[in-house]
């Protein structure tokens, strides 16, 4: 018992594993909450591709600001919203469908951002981290930037509950309703681009869209009732966070991957025991 305690209390003792810990929950609640529209609305591979759409906005922070992490996020969160906006513009006003206006900006905005990237002799090193995560690495303003836009993105959320969840399930009765549809979906994907840049830090951006879908998809596994799919989400990614953690802390292994490969845990004995369920129903 005491080894055991011991074993949980040691990383405590650090400060970066606390601001660590506090952010993979708070990351993995903002992400869960938002990312059981995109399970349901199907938007998978737009919060993939906006995920990639940041990089050059990264890589611009990074040359002007001489590599100060502190500024990155704000560049960040800058360029994914003004990619969401951008690809609900295209899909809107084009003949073009959704999936290929994410397609053109993710393919265009991902390339700038390597040639960007290329241009700084020791970017191996030193923006490796945006791409994979640094969890670790949060510092205490860092968190103070997550709980900030955390809680924007769900107070937003929850202001706006009903309304997205008409323009989600039903948007021709969202239509006949006279809601404004066409602002709610913008601001959805300012609300899914937000999270993207709070999440950047911690899982990085090749692994930004587990985080997004993978708690939302395996509590979808589990309920059918919006509000419940949401809280479970978010008990899954949290946990997942906090495992994560202690796993890359005592394996030594990336901390960002570490809670991705947690998640896809969850949802990997999530579906293979409904799977198993419905077999011994028929």
């Amino acid at each position: 018992m005491d080894t055991l305690l011991s074993w949980i209390l040691q990383p405590l003792s650090y400060g970066f594993m606390q601001r660590g810990l506090a952010a993979s929950v708070l990351v993995g609640i903002v992400c869960a909450v938002i990312g059981t529209y995109i399970v349901l609305r199907g938007m998978a591979f737009f919060g993939d591709a906006l995920a990639h759409t940041i990089l050059p906005g990264v890589a611009v922070g990074y040359l002007v600001s001489g590599g100060a992490k502190e500024t990155l996020f704000w560049w960040a969160l800058g360029t994914s919203v003004v990619s969401a906006l951008g690809i609900g513009a295209i899909s809107k006003k084009s003949h073009l469908k959704e999936d290929t206006a994410i397609g053109i900006i993710f393919a265009g905005m991902f390339a700038l951002g390597i040639a960007l990237i290329s241009t700084v002799r020791s970017y191996a090193v030193d923006l490796s981290h945006f791409l994979f995560g640094d969890v670790l690495g949060v510092s205490s303003q860092n968190l103070l930037t997550i709980m900030l836009f955390s809680g924007i993105v769900l107070l937003v959320i929850a202001v706006f509950y009903k309304e997205f969840l008409t323009i989600s399930f039903d948007p021709l009765l969202a239509a006949t309703l006279r809601m404004p549809v066409q602002t709610l979906n913008n601001l959805l994907l300012v609300l899914i681009a937000i999270s993207v840049a709070v999440a950047l830090q911690t899982v990085g951006v090749a692994l930004m869209v587990a985080m997004l879908v993978t708690p939302a998809a395996t509590a979808y596994l589990l309920t059918n009732r919006l509000p419940k799919m949401m809280l479970l989400a978010a008990i899954i990614a949290s946990i997942s966070g906090v495992v994560g953690l202690y796993t890359s802390f005592y394996l030594s292994i990336s901390s960002g991957a570490a809670v991705v490969l947690t998640c896809t845990a969850f949802f990997a004995v999530t579906w293979t025991i409904q799977s198993f369920r419905k077999k011994l129903q028929h």
